[in-house]
């Protein structure tokens, strides 16, 4: 049953099907891009298309970009011989957002889950390989999710990387900075003290 005019309906549909929105903020939202001016919603919708439209994969580290190669590749500045893997573009966003690294990045859109029918082949673990017998690389930082999935495929890269001579490591895990011991979960408290190193 329809109870809003045809178009508002379609909106608040299509907004619903968004991730993590349900029916009641999609309804809200739609009624903010109602009030708001053509202009404003114009805009909005150009974004989105402009996203369709113009961003694709980088060709080196398949990062979203709108330029061939992305930014990160195109720097001069970044050191090119470590390399740091992560799950996903976001993923890649979060640890730029640390200020602390300056390598270049190589993106899986991914991990390894076979219950999910996600295989190696899924992922860009073979761009990978090849990319790493084209550049000198000396360390590969794998920056995978710490979940059974993120383990599988960070074990999975490191046996394919380590006959090759470059160095592999991986991220730690463990408590947060503020975080206080006795409210940490087992298996936090187990990789913070496998992650641990001289003072």
């Amino acid at each position: 049953m329809m109870l809003h005019a045809k178009p508002i309906d379609h909106l608040i549909e299509a907004l619903s099907k968004l991730p993590g929105i349900g029916k009641k903020t999609a309804s809200r939202l739609a009624f903010h891009i109602l009030r708001s001016s053509l202009s404003e919603a114009q805009e909005l919708a150009r974004s989105i298309l402009d996203v369709k439209e113009k961003i694709h994969l980088c060709p080196i580290c398949f990062n979203l970009t709108d330029e061939d190669p992305c930014w990160i590749c195109q720097n001069g500045r970044r050191t090119s011989e470590i390399l740091c893997v992560v799950e996903g573009p976001n993923d890649l966003i979060a640890i730029e957002n640390t200020g602390t690294y300056n390598g270049r990045y190589h993106v899986l859109h991914g991990a390894i889950s076979p219950l999910e029918g996600v295989g190696p082949e899924e992922l860009k673990i073979k761009e990978l390989m090849e990319r790493l017998k084209r550049e000198k690389v000396i360390e590969v930082i794998l920056a995978t999710n710490p979940t059974v999935e993120g383990g599988a495929t960070t074990l999975y890269i490191a046996d394919l990387i380590r006959s090759s001579g470059i160095k592999v490591t991986r991220i730690a895990y463990g408590v947060p900075m503020g975080g206080e011991i006795e409210y940490s979960d087992g298996m936090t408290l187990s990789k913070a003290l496998e992650g641990r190193r001289e003072v």
